[in-house]
């Protein structure tokens, strides 16, 4: 593996050398030591699950977060414009792919963990408990921006590409594959990593308490604040449970693939924040 990679990174293809770059070092390496660098990145000490978390943590809420979670740390209408657009398209893709995971096994809490997944996603449970699609709607529209608009806008680029991963594969994959590649986006909002090295909360907690921030914008946050941690650490503990080591590389690609699509959706909210503040 580390001679491929050292083949197409002198060959500078861009994918090679964007995944060395994100996941081992921007340094150059010789064949020996980037064998060893690999081969501890790959390392599960304590389990997928804890494999999992432990990168998730880095890439997104670790000593240099994401942009978007930088944003995220203040009130900030526009970039909060940006995540109801392109959340949308997000949880279309998400309820197709959950329904991929059902269809895909027989494993009966599976199948529950994912019928309340969609529920909770796109249904909802009536007037007081409405989907979490309708309170990102409200949350829109509290921010200047009518439902119409949302639900008739295109994804930007980067979050059709990200998209087309997740559907690929939950589409191509085993359904253990898909679950952990899906489930684990949701540790971006779970106020509990910072047990496992997490720097920054998903946004500042006062947004919850500001007079500034309307009350839609603080129901929608409030939902994932309140359901993301146990919700994501269930659905970890439910891949652990049942992959085996047959199914660790499997998970190890599928996890890597969807946490750089969702690096590129999470700039795509940033970015359609951008262009709406500029129409305003």
């Amino acid at each position: 593996m580390a001679d491929h990679f050292i083949g197409q990174s002198a060959a500078s293809e861009s994918g090679h050398v964007s995944w060395l770059n994100r996941n081992i070092s921007r340094n150059a390496m010789d064949t020996g030591k980037l064998s060893s660098s690999l081969e501890r990145f790959y390392k599960m000490h304590n389990g997928i699950g804890d494999w999992i978390i432990s990168d998730f943590v880095r890439r997104f809420r670790g000593d240099v977060p994401h942009p978007f979670i930088s944003a995220m740390q203040r009130y900030d209408p526009g970039t909060l414009r940006g995540y109801v657009v392109e959340h949308h398209h997000f949880l279309k893709q998400w309820i197709r792919s959950c329904s991929y995971v059902m269809a895909k096994t027989d494993v009966e809490e599976v199948q529950s963990y994912e019928i309340e997944n969609i529920m909770t996603e796109l249904h909802g449970y009536g007037e007081d408990s409405p989907s979490h699609h309708e309170l990102l709607l409200r949350m829109g529209e509290s921010l200047g921006i009518d439902r119409s608009y949302v639900l008739a806008e295109k994804p930007l680029k980067q979050t059709a590409e990200a998209i087309a991963v997740w559907n690929n594969l939950a589409a191509s994959g085993s359904w253990i594959s898909a679950m952990a590649a899906m489930h684990s986006l949701e540790l971006i909002a779970n106020r509990d990593l910072s047990r496992h090295g997490a720097k920054y909360p998903y946004f500042s907690p006062d947004l919850l308490t500001s007079a500034a921030v309307p009350i839609e914008v603080k129901n929608f946050l409030r939902e994932g604040y309140d359901a993301d941690v146990s919700h994501s650490y269930t659905a970890l503990k439910l891949v652990e449970k049942y992959a085996t080591s047959s199914d660790y590389e499997e998970i190890q690609y599928a996890y890597l693939r969807s946490a750089g699509a969702f690096d590129t959706y999470l700039e795509a909210r940033l970015e359609r924040g951008m262009l709406l503040g500029n129409k305003q």
